[in-house]
């Protein structure tokens, strides 16, 4: 079970607006803008990926063969906001929504996002359940931790001073600093 992000991000947890503040670059010239939003989307996705946080608010799809054993379904999308669907699709395509309660956030979506499948739930014999959430920080979500905003704008500015003239670390040494505390821990 993978998450599939449904929708791309409405707006990034940095503005270029800020970020052209924090790069100094001139209010008058614009050349830059495409490069500098284009780096911190990518920031932000090397954050994520090394932190196994969601940054930036958006749905998720997952579908489901089975019920897990225990009812429970480990999400690998922190934080978890809100379960937006669940519904159950036949060998026809046909979909059924299931009703509320019968599929449930955790009661801990940031450390550990999780759905909660009530045993009245019905049987995935020969269907799948298709679930969608809602997932991120911004928005309806928690505020971005500040220490994550700055290592986005950290990461964007060293990309954008050392465009291929010399090699620079995927994760500086300062940006891992500020989002080890927010690393997501995997057993």
């Amino acid at each position: 079970m993978t998450p599939i992000r449904v929708d791309d991000p409405a707006v990034e947890p940095v503005s270029l607006a800020a970020m052209r503040a924090y790069l100094r670059l001139d209010p008058d010239h614009d050349a830059e803008d495409g490069l500098v939003t284009s780096l911190l989307a990518a920031a932000r996705s090397a954050i994520e990926a090394a932190t196994g946080r969601i940054l930036a608010p958006g749905r998720y799809r997952l579908m489901l063969t089975a019920w897990p054993a225990d009812g429970r379904v480990p999400l690998p999308l922190s934080p978890l906001v809100a379960l937006v669907r669940a519904s159950v699709v036949d060998a026809q395509g046909a979909v059924t929504e299931l009703g509320p309660g019968l599929v449930r956030p955790g009661p801990d979506p940031v450390e550990a996002p999780v759905l909660i499948v009530d045993p009245a739930a019905p049987s995935l014999m020969g269907r799948a359940a298709l679930v969608e959430v809602a997932a991120g920080y911004g928005g309806e979500g928690p505020p971005l931790p500040p220490a994550l905003a700055q290592a986005i704008r950290m990461l964007t500015a060293a990309w954008f001073e050392h465009r291929g003239d010399e090699a620079v670390p995927i994760l500086p040494a300062s940006v891992a600093a500020l989002i080890a505390p927010h690393r997501r821990l995997r057993l």
